[in-house]
């Protein structure tokens, strides 16, 4: 048996804007990692850098330009390495509604739980960066 966090959100902006802001590093790096390298193509891997004990690598499970995008976990620590996490966009007359998912966790235990919460924060985040063009710093992120 495996666990999933779902978060839904309607952000005021394009499914391009959000998929930019969550798949090119030069936005990543304005809502979520500290640094972040990679390309949105299918198989490429992905550097997720949050401290120098958190530098954990993932892969692109599933892109679809504007539409989707899924990173599989490859080296982080032994809770989400198995899990895969994404994002769907469906344009609106609001915008976009943003639908997240991280999946396959092994277990509800207390790391589950605050990545929830704090995912919850991130993506509040990345909605004020696209519609007001907030950017928290780093070290105030969930």
């Amino acid at each position: 048996m495996s666990f999933s966090i779902y978060h839904n959100l309607q952000i005021k902006a394009t499914p391009k804007e959000i998929f930019d802001a969550v798949s090119q590093p030069e936005h990543l790096n304005n809502w979520w990692t500290l640094k972040y390298s990679g390309t949105p193509k299918l198989n490429s891997e992905y550097n997720l850098n949050f401290t120098h004990k958190y530098d954990w690598y993932c892969k692109v499970s599933k892109v679809k330009p504007n539409v989707s995008f899924h990173l599989k976990m490859t080296k982080s620590d032994k809770d989400w390495e198995p899990t895969t996490f994404g994002f769907e966009m469906e344009p609106n007359q609001k915008g976009t509604y943003l639908r997240f998912r991280h999946e396959n966790w092994p277990e509800q235990n207390d790391h589950f739980k605050h990545s929830s919460f704090c995912w919850a924060l991130l993506l509040n985040g990345l909605k004020n960066y696209l519609e007001k063009g907030i950017i928290i710093p780093f070290e105030a992120r969930g």
